[in-house]
């Protein structure tokens, strides 16, 4: 069984290293973009806005190295003196996501390759190539010179590797190590040629040096050899991560490491490379214009969480617009506020923005920082300046406290990377939509939730969602079956249990262990839906994007039947015990009573009851964050005394939170 966070990188420092009972505020730092009259000036601002850390370095490696072998330190030794001077802590980054020109101009090496062979050329950013022994060897040595220098800098506080790891290279070098990672992972060809099922299509390899990355080909190529492809690609970008975590670890034992994710990222496993990580970080990008921007925001940081056991970092979001939307919308009034707020609910230890000061230059001139181009009086730097003292006043009380929750739901991007494939029932299907219209439904209905493996520990749980796990290793399954055998409740949508490991369907198109559990004697077809297709049931219920022709067994219980079509009277939703099985996708708002309905059952709760629609209720610690979503001021019945720890005033039995308000109680 796989570990909980809790259990991993014992004895490393943590993100409590760098807060020391304070909430990180700040964000990235790029000063080599302005001439050094403007460093004092932005001090000035940090220290007016309650700035606490900066993130500096992420893009500097053609200033740091503007030649091979050379090093420009100045610069950046006046930094950090700086940012000491002043009582700033600096997170300093290994600035390798973005190789200068020089290496890709001297070493083409170190380009990636596409699937299609095509190179993809420097002059924008993450431009390299993870299996490139070249690149590897000039990022360990930035990395070393700039530990070698910094390592004793009163002002670093933490180390940033790289950032927003995404590249995927299809070229000789990364086929060569394809090939070294599958001989490791299987032994023998026979034992790949089994994984891969090469007996179809008369793919079968009788040498090594056959073995490709999916490369172009005619026709649909082999789903096992993409799940694998996705499998090594994560795992070689992870060897960098970990070459340079370890090299700073050398030289500063005592500071936390950390590299940011990407949002439920589909190109790396989350899970995996938390376990490396002193801390876990995410950048975090809501569409202000989007109506579940905040369902978004909730999932992305609820994960995080899980993947950290305990407090987490926000390293990047928007202080208002971004630049990489078709249309960029800049946040309203109140909308950073009430996001930044929404995430120190849910874990947040550290809240930081991309970046301090928005460019005057270059591809991001157009994305927010907290210092926009209008300047200090702008309303985006006035509204930051308010976030800083809110957090200032939260910090005591929720610095190194959990967010308790009942529920979990399962996540794997294993299951994930073997679905998204070429060549299934239905293109409509989308793992990580499927994933938010479960979650989404759980925060409609004001249900906090942990995220978890399927081969996690599952005992603290009263009730584990799992919205979609196509591949299961048989672990996997046994654990689920464990689960509920040990008296907990569980769910599972459509398509879960499908295949194992090796993208190989199980008999009878789902685990028979699975289906004797959730009480499906057999699953005969399966039926997707098409855009704007629907089905309905006898209990009012709408299911949307897919459906199942299923036989019940004779002790499950069919919740609700099809009515109507090819179905017609067939089980949508059946259960066995304590064991659920939904076969569609239903509405919003018929999941969501759904869940309810379970998590009742199952003796969970909101933290509140009586929500008014649109406010979001979240305990941290002993506290109790109300959030509005919505523009219209609303009252919220907290029955007692409390106080509202963000204006200092004693609340009773009622609070009315205005347009984006928020309030967070305690006794």
């Amino acid at each position: 069984m796989r570990p909980d966070r809790a259990t991993t990188r014992a004895g490393h420092p943590t993100l409590a290293t760098a807060t020391r009972g304070r909430i990180l505020f700040g964000g990235d730092y790029n000063p080599e973009q302005w001439p050094e009259e403007t460093w004092q000036d932005d001090v000035r601002l940090m220290k007016d806005a309650g700035v606490t850390s900066v993130t500096v370095g992420v893009f500097s490696w053609a200033r740091l190295e503007p030649r091979p072998g050379e090093r420009d330190f100045g610069w950046l030794d006046r930094l950090m003196d700086l940012m000491h001077r002043h009582g700033i802590g600096v997170v300093l980054a290994t600035p390798t996501s973005a190789p200068p020109p020089w290496m890709g101009r001297l070493h083409p090496d170190t380009l990636p390759r596409d699937a299609d062979g095509r190179i993809e050329w420097w002059g924008g950013r993450q431009h390299f190539s993870h299996s490139s022994a070249t690149y590897r060897r000039y990022a360990a040595a930035i990395t070393e010179d700039l530990a070698a220098r910094y390592a004793g800098h009163p002002a670093l506080t933490m180390w940033h590797i790289n950032n927003e790891y995404c590249t995927s290279d299809h070229g000789d070098e990364a086929a060569a190590a394809f090939r070294r990672w599958l001989r490791e992972r299987y032994g023998t060809l026979d034992a790949l040629n089994t994984a891969w099922g090469t007996a179809f299509w008369s793919q079968g390899y009788d040498n090594w040096d056959g073995v490709i990355p999916p490369r172009r080909a005619h026709y649909l190529n082999n789903p096992a050899q993409v799940l694998d492809f996705r499998r090594f690609t994560s795992d070689m970008l992870l060897e960098c991560f970990t070459a340079e975590r370890d090299i700073v670890a050398r030289h500063t034992p005592h500071l936390p490491v950390t590299t940011n994710f990407m949002p439920l990222y589909f190109g790396v496993d989350g899970w995996r490379w938390a376990e490396e990580e002193d801390v876990v970080s995410v950048d975090l990008y809501p569409d202000p214009a989007d109506p579940h921007g905040a369902r978004h925001g909730a999932l992305v940081q609820d994960l995080t969480r899980s993947q950290a056991g305990g407090p987490w970092m926000l390293m990047e979001q928007a202080a208002s617009a971004v630049n990489w939307r078709p249309v960029n919308h800049p946040k309203p009034r109140g909308l950073n506020r009430l996001w930044t707020l929404q995430a120190v609910a849910r874990g947040a230890d550290a809240v930081c923005f991309f970046q301090w000061r928005q460019s005057r230059q270059g591809a991001e001139k157009f994305h927010s920082g907290m210092v926009g181009h209008a300047g200090e009086h702008g309303r985006t730097f006035q509204e930051v300046k308010r976030i800083g003292a809110d957090l200032a006043r939260l910090a005591p009380h929720t610095s190194g406290t959990d967010v308790p929750a009942d529920i979990a739901v399962l996540h794997d991007w294993h299951a994930w990377w073997a679905f998204e494939q070429d060549g299934r029932p239905s293109a409509r299907i989308d793992h990580a939509a499927v994933l938010h219209a479960w979650h989404g439904a759980l925060w409609d209905a004001h249900l906090t939730a942990d995220f978890a493996h399927p081969e996690h520990d599952l005992g603290r749980y009263r009730m584990v969602v799992v919205p979609q796990l196509y591949a299961l290793t048989d672990a996997a399954v046994d654990n689920l079956v464990g689960h509920v055998r040990r008296g907990g409740t569980l769910v599972c949508g459509f398509l879960t249990g499908t295949a194992d490991q090796d993208d190989r369907i199980r008999p009878g198109g789902m685990d028979p262990r699975l289906r004797e559990l959730l009480g499906v004697r057999i699953l005969h077809e399966w039926w997707p839906l098409a855009d704007g297709e629907t089905v309905t049931c006898a209990d009012g219920l709408t299911g949307t994007l897919w459906s199942e022709e299923l036989e019940a067994d004779d002790d499950a219980v069919v919740e609700t039947v099809y009515r109507g079509g090819e179905l017609d009277g067939l089980p949508a939703v059946l259960r066995t015990g304590r064991a659920w099985y939904v076969s569609t996708l239903p509405e919003p708002g018929h999941l969501r009573r759904l869940l309810e309905r379970i998590a009742a059952d199952a003796g969970v709760r909101p933290p509140l009851d009586g929500l008014p629609s649109g406010v979001e209720a979240v305990r941290r610690g002993e506290l109790l964050f109300l959030l509005n979503h919505g523009r219209a001021p609303v009252t919220v019945a907290v029955p007692g005394t409390h106080r509202d720890l963000l204006t200092g005033t004693q609340i009773t039995d009622e609070v009315t939170l205005g347009r984006h308000g928020a309030a967070v109680l305690g006794r």
